[in-house]
């Protein structure tokens, strides 16, 4: 790579930093493991301070794989306030996640302080749960699609959908487009 390459590289990472963003990464039982450790490994990468957020009954979470990921807190010991974007992963943790109002709570309050609230598969549940898929347009994995009409999200089938302060996503084939889309919207804000 040449040395002018090289600089455009250097002026885009720095571009694209995201140091001194705080988001927290929702965690429960049964979370889909590359909706849960890409989005977090993605955005330190790109200098974020990145939380683990679980509902506070334990201190670790498994994946639908069984593999643990450790929370930094429990959803009662935060607030939206503490976080410039929340993102929910799926597998079958947006579902157990719905079991703690304190979870359904932190997504409200981050949604409607007009911060980025961020769902791929499953998570879509947490979205509407907490009112923010109304008048969205949202994807996420197929099965949810009802739910996400009934809540009041027109349904889109598409990688990644941004639409103001929320951002969705199907599946893990679509994590890239995912981590891209979450990475430039804070980048810009």
């Amino acid at each position: 790579m040449g040395t002018t390459e090289k600089r455009k590289c250097e002026e885009k990472e720095r571009e694209m930093s995201l140091s001194g963003k705080r988001v927290a990464l929702l965690i429960e039982d049964e979370y889909q493991i590359l909706e849960g450790w890409y989005p977090l490994l993605r955005l330190q990468e790109a200098g974020a301070d990145v939380r683990v957020i679980g509902s506070g009954t334990k201190e670790s979470y498994d994946s639908k794989e069984h593999y643990p990921m450790r929370a930094d807190a429990g959803a009662p010991d935060v607030s939206a306030a503490d976080f410039d974007a929340v993102i929910i992963p799926g597998g079958f943790a947006p579902d157990n996640m719905r079991l703690h109002p304190e979870m359904i709570d932190l997504v409200r309050e981050a949604y409607e302080a007009g911060k980025l609230v961020a769902a791929i598969c499953h998570g879509g549940w947490m979205l509407a749960s907490a009112g923010a898929t109304k008048g969205r347009r949202i994807t996420g994995y197929l099965p949810i699609k009802t739910d996400v009409e009934n809540a009041g999200g027109t349904w889109v089938d598409e990688p990644v959908v941004e639409d103001g302060n929320v951002i969705t996503s199907r599946t893990p084939v679509d994590l890239p487009h995912f981590g891209r889309a979450i990475v430039e919207y804070l980048g810009r804000v």
